[in-house]
């Protein structure tokens, strides 16, 4: 059994979940391994790509078991769809054993092809690697966004009739999940120097959204939103803090977002604030106390004032005591603050009451389409008026069309943001 046509069962799956063009769901390696064996047999020679998938672990922590299976089910079913378009022959695809986050790609040869070894197994890791990045995650949405790692491992196994056949794929097995670790180890290592890097040479620069009056459509302020090097994966900042948050460089990260998004504060416009994002710990930066802040905002024609320091809604629950100290500090200063991400975190009416925020930012997963949803609707003017309580505004966020805008004046909502008003872009262009 040598040919992909004559071994049907490499196509079937014990899952129940199909992907799309797929006839059967991808089998287990415990079903799989009576099959492997004989191929094996009558081979003489067996290659093994794994394929692992340890952000699945955090998936299972966040949404569940079953969002686990069904992400593992979606990137067995492409690794096989890319594995018969890339792979000229004998071939089978199974995930691993139950609890482990693997794909297996099991090549079976005859002996005197040492080729395959050498190029066609690592320039398919890489095809698969290049194809799974290219579908942005889809696999895995709406469970996870941004980037993820796939690690993979190689390893081969020549028949040796002294050995049993089990023992044999069991040790093909334990050398490829050795090798994908790692592989794992190698990425993880080079992710942490380019964010090093990043972070040392300041290679961060920031760019502006603006914030608009709705009833106007005159522009109220930008928001500074950082971006890593343009054409590497830290260009993206939830790239970016996802890694610093991994090796723990979250606040050396933010001291120079923030500094970026002073730094391209060149010419700023005349009556508009600055939101700038800050984190609790913010207020353990030397270059953000009080003299060398202001200072600092003096050299770019800006005051206290003019700035509104933006932290998101779950870092301020997390923990009110870092919180509050710090917007005491700055408030006493001058800054404002808004609370952004409003909706997609924990806080009550009671705690957004407590955390007494200038401005609430409205999530875009509650602003989107709230032209046509009546509920919606609703919550943003309970919204707006605990806001009238509290003398704070309340800005929509993530507005793409004429309609939602018009909705957001009707409810009274003075603020509104999104690439209806156009991307991002530095203040200038030779910033």
């Amino acid at each position: 059994m040598t040919s992909k046509t004559s071994s049907p069962p490499e196509y079937r799956t014990t899952s129940s979940s199909k992907a799309p063009g797929v006839d059967a769901p991808v089998p287990s390696l415990g079903d799989l391994f009576p099959e492997l064996s004989s191929r094996f047999e009558a081979a003489g020679i067996v290659g093994l790509i794994v394929i692992g998938a340890p952000m699945l672990a955090e998936i299972e922590r966040r949404h569940g078991e079953e969002a686990r299976k069904s992400c593992l089910e979606s990137l067995g079913a492409r690794v096989r769809a890319v594995a018969e378009e890339r792979l000229r022959s004998d071939f089978s695809v199974s995930l691993a054993e139950p609890g482990c986050d693997e794909i297996m790609v099991f090549l079976f040869r005859q002996r005197g092809s040492a080729g395959f070894y050498r190029t066609e197994m690592p320039g398919f890791r890489n095809e698969l690697n290049r194809a799974l990045q290219a579908d942005r995650g889809q696999g895995f949405y709406p469970y996870l966004r941004g980037p993820f790692q796939l690690p993979a491992g190689i390893s081969v196994e020549l028949r040796n009739p002294q050995f049993g056949l089990a023992t044999q794929l069991r040790r093909l097995i334990n050398a490829a999940r050795h090798d994908c670790l790692y592989d794992a180890e190698s990425a993880k290592r080079k992710s942490k120097n380019e964010l090093l890097e990043t972070i040392l040479d300041h290679r961060i620069y920031s760019v502006y959204e603006p914030i608009v009056e709705v009833g106007s459509k005159t522009v109220f302020g930008y928001e500074a939103l950082a971006r890593g090097p343009q054409g590497t994966v830290f260009h993206s900042p939830v790239a970016l803090f996802t890694a610093a948050e991994e090796f723990e460089l979250v606040f050396e990260l933010d001291c120079v977002c923030r500094e970026s998004g002073l730094r391209g504060a060149v010419d700023f416009p005349g009556g508009t604030k600055l939101f700038l994002n800050i984190r609790p710990t913010t207020i353990h930066d030397p270059a953000f106390r009080e003299d060398r802040l202001i200072e600092t905002l003096a050299g770019r024609g800006l005051e206290p004032t003019d700035v509104v320091f933006e932290i998101s809604e779950q870092e301020s629950i997390s923990s009110f005591g870092a919180f509050r100290e710090m917007r005491d500090y700055y408030r006493s200063l001058g800054f404002q603050f808004a609370l952004d991400d409003t909706g997609t975190g924990y806080a009550g009416l009671e705690e957004l009451l407590e955390l007494e925020p200038d401005y609430i930012k409205i999530d875009r997963s509650m602003v989107s389409g709230v032209d046509q949803d009546p509920a919606r609707q609703d919550v943003l003017a309970a919204v707006l008026q605990l806001a009238e309580k509290m003398g704070a505004e309340v800005i929509g966020e993530g507005l793409d069309t004429l309609e939602e805008l018009e909705m957001l004046g009707s409810l009274g909502i003075r603020f509104g943001q999104g690439w209806l008003f156009g991307r991002p872009t530095p203040l200038r262009s030779d910033i």
